[in-house]
């Protein structure tokens, strides 16, 4: 198809099923519960949610590409509203004014209209993060988008008052529990398809207090990354960028079964001069790391490790051509003794297949003893289509990481489970809650199930007992689209944030 607006949606997996677009901007307040919500979870669950404000210019477009959406649940007393507005993000803002998609194909400024060269396309659709009392929407092909956590309006890009250089900022930055500190990078900060890599701290406070840059071995998707006690590290992955093939109107990346992957390992306040890189195996992905922590000389770090690309399009975009239920993976751990010198990673499984992982903060960098997380259901029947692999995961498991214990809640046929958040708990020796939306056929009989007929409920989890259910369900009585990631605010911080309510 050539570069013009269409004036329907496509019929593809990225349109259809929890991907269908549903372009509302809604606030709902007393959302029906069932159950009992906890009194101590008081405070706002906030989701980014992409979601095409206009028809895409090509057929073949994809969810990732879809404009973002930061949606709040706000919990007090038991009782639980519902908002969900656009991120006003400069791409956004132009669509609008113009009433079509002006913007190509995913992360390929070469295909979009004319009209708009060299316009800012970040869409803000993938994380909400909270620090130093601000809420910020986040895409990693940008700067974060400063959002009003009390009426969701958008505020404005995020450069910590021009002193960020870096024009790109982490989807998935990693936040200190304990000192505050906030630990990011960003990708391809010297442009289109570039080497460079700009690691950052900002402090408590939320000022800037370190930006260095370094060059990794590819230009490669950096999606997430990892912090300990001691050290920053880089997890790098062969699904890589290529300006000639952007210059042709093709894909932003293409996975390259052929190459090896690579940890970049640094102090985690040292210089960047100091890095190491060391090879990992060749054709391997990831997108999320869980967590990594010092013992001793040993640095441990685990990720939800995949045999390939778990994205489709990244797949065949690099000529390799398997069906989704063939993506092989595991839960892995990779250890490195860094006292060697020639260190090299020791690899060892440590629970099921899944992704979209979470820890309780006070553990991020830390020995930790439970992971949650989502996958496949191999009892759960066909999953529900929709999410940016087409298939959305339908089982969330609880994994003890010292023994490998599992303990798994699976999901009605053809139901579907979102990213969690944790909530802490006040008390002692309790594991804290999760909250996860959760998408149910409104046919409950797998024959009968038409996509997209569903309906989204909230439900709330006990973290130390995920087999036993929700003690608590929120129901919407609408069809979510599909979230990406997600992050819990407390009350307190809520009362506490930069910006008051407008």
């Amino acid at each position: 198809m050539d570069g013009t607006a269409t004036r329907s949606f496509p019929q593809t997996i990225h349109f259809t099923g929890s991907n269908l677009p549903r372009r509302m901007e809604i606030s709902v307040r007393d959302l029906a519960v069932e159950g009992t919500i906890p009194p101590e979870i008081d405070g706002a669950f906030f989701r980014a949610v992409p979601d095409n404000a206009h028809p895409p210019m090509y057929d073949d477009d994809i969810a990732l590409n879809a404009d973002g959406m930061i949606a709040r649940f706000d919990i007090r007393g038991g009782t639980v509203d519902f908002d969900i507005r656009y991120v006003e993000t400069d791409r956004y803002r132009a669509e609008k004014t113009a009433r079509r998609a002006l913007f190509g194909r995913y992360r390929n400024p070469f295909t979009d209209d004319p009209s708009v060269a060299g316009m800012d396309r970040t869409v803000a659709n993938t994380t909400p993060v909270w620090h130093a009392g601000r809420l910020f929407m986040t895409k990693e092909d940008g700067l974060g988008h400063e959002i009003n956590p009390h009426s969701l309006r958008t505020i404005g890009k995020w450069s910590y008052g021009g002193a960020l250089r870096s024009p790109t900022f982490t989807a998935h930055p990693r936040i200190d529990d304990a000192t505050g500190e906030l630990f990011f990078f960003g990708y391809e900060a010297g442009g289109l398809c570039s080497t460079d890599v700009a690691y950052c701290i900002a402090d408590r406070n939320g000022e800037l207090v370190s930006e260095q840059w370094f060059q990794q071995p590819y230009c490669a998707t950096i999606h997430d990354f990892v912090i300990t006690g001691r050290y920053a590290i880089f997890p790098i992955f062969p699904t890589t960028a290529d300006l000639d093939r952007l210059k042709a109107g093709g894909a932003h990346w293409a996975h390259r079964q052929d190459l090896e992957s690579w940890i970049g390992i640094m102090p985690r306040y040292g210089k960047v001069e100091e890095m190491r890189w060391i090879k990992g195996p060749v054709g391997v992905s990831a997108f999320h790391e869980v967590n990594a922590f010092d013992d001793g000389d040993l640095v441990h770090i685990d990720i939800c490790l995949t045999h390939t690309n778990a994205f489709p399009f990244m797949r065949e975009a690099g000529g390799i051509h398997i069906a989704q239920q063939e993506v092989r993976g595991a839960l892995t751990r990779w250890t490195i003794d860094m006292a060697s010198a020639d260190p090299r990673i020791e690899e060892r499984p440590i629970g099921p297949p899944g992704d979209l992982p979470r820890i309780a903060d006070s553990d991020q960098g830390r020995p930790y003893n439970h992971a949650w997380y989502v996958s496949m259901n191999p009892n759960g029947g066909p999953p529900m289509p929709g999410g940016p692999v087409g298939a959305n995961f339908n089982c969330l498991i609880r994994l003890k990481t010292g023994n490998g214990h599992v303990e798994l809640l699976g999901l009605p046929p053809g139901a579907a489970i979102s990213e969690p958040v944790h909530v802490p708990s006040a008390r002692a020796g309790h594991d804290g809650w999760l909250l996860s939306v959760v998408d149910i056929p409104v046919d409950p009989d797998p024959a009968r199930q038409v996509p997209g007929e569903y309906r989204s409920e909230l439900w709330v989890i006990d973290a130390g007992d995920v087999a036993a259910g929700p003690v608590a369900r929120v129901r919407t009585g609408m069809a979510l689209r599909s979230q990406v990631h997600g992050t819990w605010v407390s009350r307190a911080r809520l009362d506490n944030s930069v910006l008051r309510p407008d």
